[in-house]
């Protein structure tokens, strides 16, 4: 998995590309939340749209980092999930846990409000 990030204004965009898995990636996302959260950056959007694929250890994953940034003061926002990953969100039960946004602008968005 490789990760990006970008700057929108006060709002840092998260865009990991490739699978979300035990061993593969999931370290990666906790290491790139918790420099974000070092470098006192606390809104945060998580981009979701290259994400092909996750497994338990990925939603596990999520909910750690989501904590993580719930703890230091921040917040975290999901965008573009896609169908796989809102029927697994579901299913656990998480997407009442997580702000969902369809697109990356609008959490962006809803930072601003």
């Amino acid at each position: 998995m490789k990760i990006s990030r970008r700057e929108d204004g006060s709002v840092t965009v998260i865009e990991p590309k490739g699978k979300i898995t035990i061993g593969e990636g999931d370290l990666l996302l906790r290491e790139e939340i918790t420099k974000l959260l070092a470098e006192n950056k606390k809104s945060l959007v998580l981009d979701l749209a290259g994400v092909s694929y996750m497994d338990s250890a990925g939603v596990g994953e999520l909910v750690s980092v989501f904590t993580s940034v719930k703890n230091r003061g921040g917040e975290l926002k999901l965008a573009c999930l896609t169908k796989k990953i809102k029927d697994l969100l579901s299913i656990t039960q998480l997407m009442t846990i997580f702000d969902t946004y369809e697109e990356t602008n609008e959490a962006v968005a809803a930072f601003k409000k």
